[in-house]
């Protein structure tokens, strides 16, 4: 089981601001807030930590689990959070994650397949576009086998469920390196004993949509934590 602790974080990364949002580059293993789903952990917040080094408060438009890197919209004013979801609502906002997963995964594909929420059983339609962009072999036995494969994909989600990528690379046995949900422990492992990584390998890239209230198009992006970036020198991947 992952027991790595929350990372000492000081300054959070902040990639774009104007008079109605900042946008900012999340940590792995951060919570955005408290909530009934993260009772058992009591940590700062990212939303305390911005609160501190903006000198007021924040609202996020959308979330991101607490092992996920990458972007995080928020608004400045909680008025104005209702018009930034509306996007997401609306399908008006192109979102784009990368993930590190078990296996070879075709060069493209979808995955359109339900997604059930685990507090009221409901199943609600999901779906996923990705695309291959990276694949290694490694001489590294990792049970049953006696090498050990992975890909670097893009993934495209098209809803907004639940742990949706991760549930649905698990779907399609790809599995997330470093999901200790829904992945498969034994390849987790791996990277810890070789590489020195516990964190999950999904991140959150970029946003791109227009601003609904200056509607300038914006395409905004969150760079990849220091973990990718060892792996990436490992495996011989350029990252995006």
């Amino acid at each position: 089981m992952n027991t790595s602790s929350q990372p000492v974080i000081a300054y959070i990364p902040v990639i774009h601001e104007d008079e109605h949002i900042v946008v900012v580059n999340k940590p792995n293993n951060f919570l955005i807030h408290h909530s009934h789903y993260a009772r058992n952990i009591n940590e700062p917040t990212l939303l305390e930590l911005l609160e501190k080094q903006f000198g007021y408060p924040l609202f996020p438009v959308h979330r991101l689990d607490r092992k996920t890197s990458g972007i995080i919209l928020l608004a400045k004013n909680k008025e104005k959070v209702a018009i930034f979801q509306d996007l997401f609502t609306n399908n008006q906002i192109k979102k784009l994650y990368y993930a590190i997963i078990r296996g070879f995964s075709k060069e493209k594909g979808e995955i359109d397949s339900p997604i059930k929420n685990d507090d009221t059983g409901i199943y609600k339609e999901a779906l996923t576009y990705y695309e291959s962009i990276h694949q290694v072999e490694l001489p590294i036995p990792v049970r049953p086998y006696s090498n050990s494969r992975y890909s670097l994909i893009k993934l495209m989600p098209q809803t907004g469920r639940m742990h949706q990528l991760r549930k649905h690379m698990n779907k399609v046995s790809h599995p997330i390196v470093g999901d200790y949900k829904y992945g498969d422990r034994f390849h987790n492992r791996m990277f810890e004993t070789e590489y020195n990584c516990d964190y999950l390998f999904l991140h959150a890239f970029s946003l791109s949509f227009t601003h609904p209230i200056t509607t300038k198009p914006l395409v905004i992006k969150a760079s990849f934590p220091f973990d990718w970036d060892k792996v990436a020198q490992e495996f011989n991947w350029i990252l995006p």
